[in-house]
């Protein structure tokens, strides 16, 4: 699986929205006590969920963990992967 920008660039767009929504809505709402509360709460949501977004995505592209396979797969990959591998290089050295 290979990395694109085309959602990182997205989700960090939705995710600055509401950064922005968390700096800018709270000046049109009557000052009280809770305004300032109400601002660090959206821009730490904004902010949290673009991170925790960006971690899961990233995690996707080089995952710790893969596939169980069985003995008898492992070594017809490796049989088949070799007569791949030694063609690939004769044609390259001839």
């Amino acid at each position: 699986m290979g990395a694109s920008a085309i959602p990182v660039v997205a989700f960090t767009i939705l995710w600055g929205i509401v950064v922005f929504l968390g700096v800018a809505l709270p000046l049109f709402v009557p000052k009280g006590p809770n305004r300032g509360i109400l601002q660090v709460l959206l821009i730490l949501t904004g902010f949290t969920s673009w991170l925790f977004w960006l971690c899961c995505y990233m995690a996707q592209m080089n995952p710790l963990i893969g596939p169980k396979l069985d003995n008898v797969t492992i070594l017809i990959m490796a049989r088949e992967w070799l007569i791949v591998y030694i063609y690939e290089h004769s044609l390259i050295t001839s």
